[in-house]
């Protein structure tokens, strides 16, 4: 049983101003919102299973590659802020590039390609947390099995998605703790790497494995900072809390900022940690050895920290994996959300919890088919798993590029009215989505090669295949909404300045 509940908004504004969607206001304050911004991007389990990769291109200038990857996402980051600050909705990309570009290119880059993206995220966290906490607890028989790693990660989503159902302050404690269990162990590991005799000899660490003049050539540059964008990806999530948010038009725009600034202090230090105190070399715990690029922390803690404290960042990869994958869910639910209440999706995603102030059915549906997708791929390969994570790259490079380029073309009147408009909403947002559309062409290229991932078909690579049929799908996903949604494609960028349809409260209590 539901009762509707108009939301009232003026008609017409030129500025969309914030719309009552029925989530509950002012709930979360700058640190709650830093918190989720650093849990969705799993920092431990990101260093934890990227940095070994990176170190296989790079060498020692594996920091170096950490710093330039940053570069497009602190500009994109720039880009988020400004359109947060002018549009407070939860829908954030989605309602910005609806704005600047239309309903056509709204609808599908910014809801079909972040759903697609996050989506798959979510099987994958889904999927190395349970293996870890089957790892943990004993089970190292079961951590081995497939089967049993999928049913683990099925129950893994249930709790998630009811930690989410009941609502954002919920959410918010609960990765509070989790993320300072990611961060305290990290933070020991490099304390414990660097007070022990390492590799690199007496001369320890160095300021020039941050030089970018340094790498060979473009390829090995290209390749390397394309590996980076994966494990700052997700900071994006805590604008999706943005009506939810003390002075949700400022303090989400600081958080995005400050989010990122801290994961990549955090990565430096734990990269030169782990550099300083094994090495590059391509043998034993040496971050150029390809056995232990899968999970190159799993690789160095038992050394650095002994087998006892080791397990302390085995469970914090663990843990950091199951806080980016409640995440994930929270900020997925608001992002359709916000499209059903923009008349862009069936209105039961607008749906409400009377008493957690939540969008119940939104994440119910999102929780249950990250699952089904999870069992899916399980069903089909575990290697098609594997591709299926690799080609999350395309589609970040895609959406963070679009975004970045919304926020110039949509201030593009406003950018000779001061200094400031003209850097923070035109140059630099500019600079960062050109960044992020090269990546996004430079991956295309490079995952057409069968030998990109682990699977491959009639000569092209399984990841490319699944990163250009996310696209695909997303195109005829376009073509049967258009018929569906029709005010919303026909408004065109009004359609997001206010709600167009009523959301729903759901009365059923739990």
């Amino acid at each position: 049983m539901t009762n509707a509940t108009d939301v009232g908004a003026t008609t017409g504004p030129s500025r969309p101003s914030p719309t009552d969607k029925g989530l509950r206001g002012g709930s979360v304050g700058l640190f709650a919102a830093v918190t989720l911004g650093l849990s969705s991007v799993a920092p431990a389990y990101s260093i934890a299973v990227t940095l070994g990769f990176v170190t296989l291109v790079a060498g020692h200038l594996a920091p170096a590659a950490l710093l330039l990857g940053f570069v497009p996402i602190l500009l994109t980051a720039f880009a988020f802020r400004e359109l947060n600050r002018e549009m407070p909705d939860c829908g954030t990309t989605f309602v910005w590039v609806t704005r600047a570009f239309g309903p056509l290119a709204g609808w599908l880059t910014g809801g079909w390609i972040v759903q697609c993206a996050t989506l798959i995220a979510m099987t994958a966290l889904a999927q190395v947390g349970a293996t870890y906490l089957l790892d943990l607890t004993g089970l190292h028989v079961l951590a081995g099995d497939s089967t049993a790693v999928a049913a683990t990660a099925v129950l893994l989503l249930a709790a998630v998605t009811a930690i989410a159902h009941r609502g954002l302050q919920l959410a918010a404690s609960v990765q509070y703790v989790m993320l300072a269990l990611q961060l305290a162990a990290l933070l020991g590991f490099g304390i414990a790497a660097f007070a022990r005799p390492g590799a690199t000899g007496p001369s320890g660490p160095s300021l020039g494995w941050l030089d970018p003049f340094a790498f060979t050539g473009p390829g090995q540059l290209t390749e390397a900072v394309m590996l980076c964008l994966f494990i700052y990806w997700g900071w994006d999530a805590l604008l999706t809390a943005n009506e939810e948010t003390r002075d949700g038009e400022r303090v989400a725009g600081q958080a995005a900022v400050i989010s990122t600034l801290v994961l990549l202090g955090t990565y430096l230090f734990t990269a030169f940690a782990a550099i300083g105190f094994a090495g590059t070399g391509d043998s034993g715990t040496g971050l150029g050895n390809a056995d232990n690029a899968g999970d190159i922390l799993a690789a160095l803690a038992p050394p650095v920290l002994g087998p006892a404290l080791s397990k302390v960042m085995q469970l914090a990869v663990c843990v950091s994996a199951v806080s980016a994958l409640l995440t994930c869910l929270v900020g997925s639910s608001r992002g359709t959300l916000s499209m059903a209440a923009h008349g862009a999706l069936p209105r039961a995603f607008a749906r409400i919890h009377p008493r957690h102030r939540t969008p119940g059915f939104g994440t119910v549906f999102l929780g249950t088919a990250a699952a089904g997708l999870l069992v899916l791929l399980t069903l089909v390969s575990g290697r098609f798993l594997g591709d299926a994570i690799l080609c999350i790259g395309l589609l970040i490079a895609c959406y963070y590029g679009t975004t970045a380029l919304a926020c110039v073309w949509y201030f593009r009147s406003r950018l000779r009215t001061s200094p400031r408009d003209l850097v923070l909403r035109g140059v630099l947002p500019l600079a960062g989505g050109l960044m992020m559309l090269a990546a996004f062409a430079r991956s295309a290229y490079d995952m057409y090669d069968p030998g990109y991932g682990a699977t491959s078909f009639h000569g092209v690579g399984g990841v490319f295949l699944l990163g250009a049929g996310s696209l695909a799908a997303g195109a005829l996903a376009l073509a049967v909404a258009r018929t569906r949604f029709r005010p919303f494609f026909r408004n065109g960028r009004t359609a997001v300045a206010e709600p167009a349809v009523a959301t729903t409260t759901t009365t059923i209590e739990d």
